[in-house]
């Protein structure tokens, strides 16, 4: 499950009003490389591909989440917040055995 804090929710319906599509859905995803092993991705798409989870957050945010990234997404809570040097998304991963400085990209353990 991927749950979105109060402050979450407010700045993802922001962003998803720019978008001018009702049918937008946040997709959370997770791809290798940047300071450690994965790294965190936003982005908005309208269609679920069939290996995606959906999970219906609120009635007005869908967050998709591919077979591929679940088991280092799982029990993600997403956070956002403001400080005087802007604003940003915090990820909060029960999986992540270390987070980059950054707050984008995190390593697991080595399940071998």
């Amino acid at each position: 499950m991927i749950q979105l804090s109060a402050s979450a929710t407010s700045e993802v319906l922001r962003l998803k009003a720019k978008t001018h599509n009702a049918d937008a859905k946040l997709r959370i995803s997770v791809s290798p490389g940047s300071c450690l092993d994965l790294s965190y991705s936003l982005t908005f798409d309208v269609d679920a591909q069939p290996e995606d989870y959906l999970y219906q957050q609120t009635t007005s945010i869908s967050i998709l989440v591919s077979s591929n990234a679940l088991p280092y997404l799982d029990g993600l809570v997403l956070d956002y917040s403001e400080d005087l040097m802007g604003g940003g998304f915090r990820f909060h991963n029960p999986n992540a055995v270390q987070s980059c400085s950054c707050g984008n990209s995190f390593s697991i353990q080595n399940t071998r």
